[in-house]
């Protein structure tokens, strides 16, 4: 019998750096968990290329079933660009979110002092729609968005719909009711009249339910030039799927590179995903070199949204301490990593995060 009060919740280090960063940050969920008394049952399960060694498939069904068990899970980068081009070899990712219905991909940036951010004071949150768009791996129930009718034209369908846009929005509505009260949707409906017109449609029908939140709007390519002139104006933004992946990997230029893009995959309320912006690095795996900030921010996202969720108060303050504690291992040039501007590895940041836990 499952305790309800026991967290239970899932591994899967994915491939390449994530071997690195995905147990520094279960190690520094442990500990935080252990000091404020929060009970979890972590389940390690194969993905990726190790399992598609060891199981015959980069997404093996026990895996998928177990998940099904679980109210969250860490997963690690996955390099599925370099798998072999078997049937057995898919890239788990779209599968995950589609079978779990999460559609929402909230993306935090924020500036740190001495790491190298382009901007002091940033501090914003890209909510991009994760089941829908252009992406052709995600926008069918079967078959692909893209085909090729000739071997001179390529289409690409883009999908948008109204659930898809106004459960998004609602998201990112109420999150900008829990910060600082703005929500700024990015669209391109002046060319794309029916698709982002659609999602900007979505965005207007709900603001008039959130009158605590200031609600504007501004057109894609102006918000990339505004991201970089004056991301300090943006709160909560929410926008379409592709254009939500390229914008939330600009913003993490601002504020350090990839290594500083946490991601938390959200849905409807049942279960939460833990997944860090970048790739799998396969060019630093195994050097020890990984910035483990993006992973275990994620981690921590999860755990607090888990614990809002869940009614687990523990939890929550679980999470607020390892935020705490991450923050001022940032702020330790020994202990970060050399991408941001620092002279330790992923061994001495997980050291100062977990030193800075038990002080």
């Amino acid at each position: 019998m499952h305790n309800a009060s026991t967290l239970r919740i899932g591994i899967l280090d994915g491939d390449d750096i994530g071997h690195e960063i995905v147990p520094a940050s279960v190690e520094i969920s442990r500990a935080a968990a252990e000091l404020h008394g929060v009970a979890i049952d972590w389940r390690p399960l194969p993905i990726g290329r190790v399992a598609l060694d060891t199981h015959g498939h980069t997404l093996p069904p026990e895996t998928l079933e177990t998940l099904k068990t679980l109210d969250g899970w860490i997963l690690g980068p996955i390099g599925h660009r370099a798998y072999p081009k078997v049937p057995e070899a898919i890239n788990p990712h779209p599968i995950l979110r589609k079978q779990f219905n999460l559609f929402a991909n909230v993306r935090p940036t924020r500036s740190y002092p001495g790491i190298g951010c382009l901007h002091d004071n940033v501090d914003l949150v890209i909510v991009r729609e994760n089941n829908e768009g252009f992406q052709p791996d995600r926008n069918m129930f079967m078959g692909s968005g893209e085909f090729r009718p000739t071997d001179e034209v390529t289409l690409s369908v883009r999908v948008i719909t109204r659930t898809g846009s106004r459960r998004v929005a609602r998201a990112a509505f109420e999150l900008a009711r829990q910060r600082r009260k703005h929500l700024t949707y990015v669209h391109k409906d002046t060319v794309f009249k029916l698709g982002c017109g659609m999602f900007v449609e979505e965005c207007k029908k709900l603001a008039p339910e959130y009158p605590d939140v200031l609600v504007d709007d501004v057109i894609v390519d102006t918000f990339a030039m505004r991201l970089v002139r004056d991301p300090q104006t943006f709160d909560v933004v929410v926008t379409t799927n592709m254009f939500g992946d390229i914008l939330s990997d600009e913003a993490a230029g601002l504020v350090g590179g990839l290594g500083m893009a946490p991601g938390l995959c959200i849905g409807d309320g049942d279960v939460a995903m833990a997944q860090a912006t970048h790739g799998s690095a396969p060019d630093i795996a195994g050097k020890g070199i990984a910035n483990p900030y993006a992973m275990m921010e994620s981690a921590r996202m999860m755990l607090d949204w888990l614990g809002h969720s869940r009614g687990n108060e523990g939890a929550v303050r679980m999470a607020a301490s390892m935020s705490r504690a991450i923050t001022e291992a940032l702020g330790d040039a020994a202990a970060r990593t050399g991408d941001i501007r620092g002279k330790g590895n992923t061994a001495t940041f997980t050291a100062a995060v977990l030193r800075n836990l038990r002080k």
